[in-house]
């Protein structure tokens, strides 16, 4: 028996390395989220928040002078994925002492904590860093 899927849908924007480009980066996403119908699900502001940390990480580690990230929002009916691509090097990982004073890495545990799953891929040139929220 075949059943219906519903379709993919979509969203991606290139941003600049600029500080005016993370709240662009949210913007995008709620104005996605709108569009879908979702803009009043319970955990929108967890996914802004989300949204914020990784581009701000790609801001600030994954993006080369001169370069910019890719955000991707995507929405297949039962899940609402974000990504943000990089051509950067390194991989993000959550600290392991997060209360040392170095203040990398605490942006993860928010997406860690918020998300249903998140994680990092490979993409040439960089790493695409992603997370998901079930519906």
């Amino acid at each position: 028996m075949i059943t219906e899927r519903e379709p993919l849908v979509q969203r991606d924007q290139f941003y600049a390395r600029h500080r005016q480009s993370i709240p662009a980066a949210r913007r995008l996403t709620a104005g996605a989220l709108k569009y879908w119908h979702l803009d009043h699900w319970p955990r929108t502001d967890d996914l802004l928040l989300c949204v914020s940390e990784l581009a701000t990480n790609a801001l600030l580690h994954g993006a080369p002078p001169g370069r910019g990230f890719l955000l991707r929002v995507r929405y297949d009916g039962h899940v609402l994925r974000v990504e943000v691509h990089d051509s950067g090097t390194g991989v993000p990982r959550i600290p392991d002492d997060p209360d040392a004073p170095d203040e990398g890495g605490r942006g993860l545990l928010l997406v860690g904590a918020l998300a249903d799953k998140w994680g990092v891929g490979e993409r040439n040139p960089g790493k695409v860093v992603w997370a998901e929220f079930a519906l």
